[in-house]
């Protein structure tokens, strides 16, 4: 395993360098494919992080809601939300991948592997595996594969995702052009191996909220989710800050001001909890979220901006848990756009300018 890099140096005003502790972070050209870093701060969740969690995004799911709800289809307790575990991985990774960042760009082949449980200990590595210079000269994609573990050394999560990241030395080429061939999708088949064991035949669809299963969906339908969610600064702040997320991006308003958009950028998983939250409002079945196949944040998103989302079903299959099926499903998230009228994608691949996040991911819910 590599070492986060250590101390650097600084001028001082009278012209001689001086050593300092302070990690400035990875720039482009720091990284090397084929190399793996461990991530510091392993972080135990706790309830507590679950209540702040569902505070800030409402999420109503009820097996991630109520013990006895969970423990009547066969789980011990309500397990951690699935994005909740993916955030807590995510913000592992930053100060090491993306403290430098310009933007998150995407994510691909992301499978839960493990519920997770207030009291387990995730930790985190990850691996380079691809790096392309951006034609301007001053950034670069830097395309990694994070492993998330718990306490157990078991898998709970692993995904891919690329970030656009600053180079050091703009007037230097690195020739760096290397892009990774990612799948597309998670195979169904692979799916759900830890939600096997349940008692299907004990779901309470009253409870739940909804009596659409797995047979109410069809492929191609869409489902606009009707409800909006602004966006407050204190929210998306605290939120980051949940997750250890320390890239500049989102807190630091003076680097901002010298940026594109001269406003500090909303974090990407805030948009992506938010419109998995919205999903309920006509998925409220779909309890876990098995895979995420790839998605894009297409535009940023900004404090004071309102949300929606509406959800197309791509695909219907069986898994590897009896009594559950799985709905490949593409939600498309808006700002600011009436929710009475959803822009749909064009069939020429643009998307409409309201359009801020495209997530195609598995979910589960019982037949």
């Amino acid at each position: 395993m590599t070492d986060t890099p250590g101390a650097t140096s600084i001028e001082t005003g009278n012209g001689k360098a001086v050593p300092t502790k302070t990690n400035p972070g990875r720039f482009f050209e720091d990284f090397k494919i084929g190399e793996t870093l461990t991530h510091a701060t392993p972080r135990t969740l706790t309830a507590g992080d679950v209540a702040v969690y569902n505070a800030l995004y409402g999420s109503r799911f009820a097996v991630q809601s109520a013990d006895s709800f969970a423990q009547a289809i066969g789980l011990p307790r309500s397990p951690i939300d699935d994005l909740l575990v993916f955030h807590t991985v995510f913000g592992k990774t930053v100060p090491d991948i993306s403290l430098n960042a310009v933007a998150n760009l995407g994510y691909a082949a992301c499978q839960f592997n493990t519920a997770v449980y207030p009291g387990d200990t995730l930790s985190a590595s990850t691996k380079t595996i691809g790096l392309k210079e951006n034609s301007n000269g001053k950034t670069g994609v830097v395309y990694v594969e994070t492993t998330g573990v718990n306490q157990r050394d078991e898998v709970v999560l692993s995904f891919n995702r690329w970030v656009m990241v600053n180079k050091r030395d703009q007037a230097t080429p690195t020739g760096a052009a290397t892009v990774p061939d990612l799948p597309s999708a998670v195979a169904p088949e692979r799916l759900g191996q830890h939600l096997r064991d349940l008692d299907i035949s004990a779901y309470d669809d009253v409870r739940a909220g909804a009596p659409h299963r797995f047979d109410a969906y069809k492929v191609s339908e869409t489902i606009a989710h009707v409800d909006g969610v602004t966006v407050e600064e204190a929210e998306h702040q605290s939120a980051t800050r949940l997750y250890q997320n320390t890239a500049k991006v989102h807190f630091d308003q003076v680097a901002a001001n010298a940026g594109r958009h001269g406003r500090r950028l909303i974090y990407g998983g805030v948009v992506i909890s938010l419109a998995r939250a919205l999903s309920f409002n006509g998925l409220a079945n779909a309890f876990a979220v098995l895979a995420i196949n790839g998605g894009r944040h297409v535009a940023p998103l900004f404090a004071g901006d309102t949300v929606y989302a509406f959800s197309t079903i791509l695909e219907k299959a069986d898994i590897a848990a009896p009594g559950l099926g799985g709905l490949r499903v593409r939600t498309l998230a808006l700002k600011n756009e009436n929710p009475d009228t959803f822009p749909m994608p064009s069939t020429d691949g643009k998307y409409h300018e309201a359009t801020i996040l495209d997530l195609d991911y598995w979910v589960a819910l019982p037949k």
